[in-house]
């Protein structure tokens, strides 16, 4: 019977892609499987505006909040707040006209000062809102590029969001028993050097469920430049706005003297490969591994303490990146149609 009907899906799907291509004959098809909060800071590094376009282009999920998070006070050569952030959302949210569809969200733009002290914004709010629904049965996902202010903030004020929720972070240093630091690596990983008391509520003290992309797998997912001048350049607006951020980015790294070579990292897709793009049958993101590990403790420094009494966490240690470039590069082929 599995087989018949895997034949049937393919025809119908060979048939409609020929005849009408476009991300509306994919819409047709595929139906959301999963709620998504999408909590990036979408102000800094370009990749988070890359996870978020990818995301929004994917009908397995149902986005029920873009959450544009603050970093670093000038952050990749902006103000690093919330409100700047949304800005540079909203021009990709704009591009797919969803802005009738989609709330964005902002945070105080600031990080927690203790661990018992949470951050109250309309961001955390309509985390614990959609955590505590009882009217759907998709399962929750918070999806987070950055700091983890809000999730951990949502968390104080309303604890049993813990049981409703799947965290997927990208951040954290690396496991000396999984991998290596890079060369010139500082010991303060970028993400969770954004609020080091938001990552221990995280860690040390709660009970979300967590998959966890640290460093030295986020640091995996490369694209070219000359995928990008072939693949995303020229691919309709979005392509060529996705296109022109990168083109600043570079700007701006070349005036810093930081040289990038021929390719970049995105490091925060990997959010949609762990979610939008999970395995059929049984879903999960099953053509990506992990190990199960007891969470350590995170110390003030932001670095990792063993933690007998730690629960057991998601920590992803190799990725499909084939998977993830080539979906992200149909999707927008098919969007720009």
């Amino acid at each position: 019977m599995k087989s018949i009907f895997l034949i049937f899906f393919f025809v119908v799907c060979t048939f409609g892609f020929s005849q009408q291509p476009g991300l509306e004959e994919l819409n047709s098809i595929v139906k959301p499987r999963m709620r998504v909060i999408i909590d990036n800071d979408l102000g800094g590094d370009p990749d988070g505006l890359f996870q978020l376009a990818h995301h929004l282009m994917s009908p397995s999920v149902e986005i029920r909040g873009v959450i544009a998070s603050h970093l670093y006070e000038h952050g990749f050569g902006g103000p690093g707040t919330s409100e700047y952030a949304k800005e540079q959302a909203m021009k990709v949210i704009e591009i797919l006209e969803l802005e009738n569809e989609l709330t964005v969200y902002t945070d105080k733009s600031v990080s927690m000062t203790s661990v018992t002290k949470p951050i109250d914004s309309d961001a955390v709010q309509a985390i614990i809102k959609e955590a505590m629904r009882t009217d759907t049965n998709l399962p929750l996902y918070v999806v987070c590029g950055g700091g983890l202010t809000n999730i951990a903030s949502a968390y104080l004020l309303e604890p049993k969001i813990a049981e409703k929720i799947t965290l997927v972070w990208i951040g954290g240093p690396e496991y000396i028993d999984i991998a290596i630091p890079p060369p010139g690596y500082t010991t303060l990983e970028y993400n969770l050097g954004i609020d080091i008391k938001a990552a221990q509520v995280i860690f040390n003290d709660s009970n979300i469920n967590l998959w966890q992309v640290p460093r030295n797998v986020y640091r995996q997912p490369i694209m070219s430049d000359a995928e990008l001048l072939t693949k995303v350049k020229g691919k309709g607006k979005l392509g060529n706005h996705l296109f022109s951020i990168m083109k600043e980015a570079y700007m701006k790294l070349d005036k810093w003297n930081i040289p990038m070579g021929e390719v970049y990292i995105y490091g925060d897709n990997p959010l949609v490969l762990l979610t939008a793009i999970q395995s059929s049958f049984e879903p999960d993101p099953s053509s990506s591994t992990y190990l199960l590990k007891q969470a350590p403790r995170i110390n003030d420094e932001g670095v990792y303490e063993s933690n007998f009494d730690g629960r057991n966490i998601r920590v992803y240690h190799q990725l499909d990146n084939r998977l993830l470039f080539e979906d992200f590069f149909a999707k927008l082929e098919l969007f720009s149609k």
